[in-house]
């Protein structure tokens, strides 16, 4: 499960390797959007990376409180564990492949 990610430390632009600024550009995502999906999405640990999603319900959830973020419902960015420096962005409505799943192989 995730955790609600409020981070005042990305008031300032986060890193971004050369990749993550390409596909941002082709994707037309901006920098701002970026620092507020980390900021008020969810934080999930996947497959080594550190991966901050906003969906729909946060969304809701921070419109209540005066935000305005329906731009960045769907976002996904995918920062490395070590020092949160984004990877990539995109848009992904679907979440399941953020959720723990069993681990464990039983026969």
């Amino acid at each position: 499960m995730g955790s609600t990610a409020r981070y005042e430390e990305y008031d300032t632009t986060p890193r971004l390797t050369g990749h993550a600024a390409s596909r941002m550009g082709s994707r037309r995502i901006n920098q701002d959007d970026v620092t507020n999906v980390m900021n008020y999405g969810h934080c999930y640990h996947v497959r080594g990376a550190v991966v901050y999603a906003l969906g729909h319900r946060e969304s809701e959830l921070w419109r209540k409180e005066g935000l305005r973020l329906e731009r960045v419902e769907g976002l996904q960015v995918v920062c490395a564990a070590e020092d949160d420096t984004v990877i990539t962005v995109y848009r992904n409505n679907d979440f399941s492949s953020l959720r723990r799943r069993n681990t464990r192989w039983s026969p």
